[in-house]
């Protein structure tokens, strides 16, 4: 599959939402059970983070992008993407509000949706690419 119909697959796209959605929901109830049950907020919330992005992670190298490339290569690429998309959320939400006077609502939306797209780009060519480039 060559890289711009690696974008245009919808079951991949689709693959991808269900990963996402399924993490962001696994890292709401994780962290609640852990700080309901006496978990300090913080030690919590980072747990949950950490269990969460090793299940999406796996999730989107083994289902969404079937790669066969190895962690060595892939789990690199992948944190690097997900720091990057948190990055981007940053820049976009202050962007969204302090240069076009967002609502939060707005604001959630639109950094919701580009560090979404960010995330599946990046993903599609380079961390769970198939080549070998």
């Amino acid at each position: 599959m060559n890289r711009i119909s690696q974008l245009a697959d919808g079951k991949r796209l689709f693959r991808f939402a269900v990963v996402g959605i399924g993490a962001a929901a696994l890292l709401f109830v994780l962290s609640y059970l852990f700080v309901r049950f006496g978990m300090s907020p913080f030690s919590g919330s980072t747990l949950a983070y950490a269990i969460a992005f090793a299940v999406a992670y796996t999730a989107q190298r083994n289902w969404t992008f079937e790669s066969r490339q190895r962690h060595g290569r892939t789990l690199p690429r992948y944190f690097a993407v997900q720091a990057g998309c948190a990055i981007t959320a940053g820049i976009t939400a202050h962007t969204a509000v302090t240069l076009f006077g967002a609502s939060a609502l707005v604001m959630s939306i639109v950094t919701t949706i580009v560090a979404s797209a960010v995330s599946f780009v990046l993903s599609s060519l380079w961390a769970f690419a198939q080549d070998s480039g």
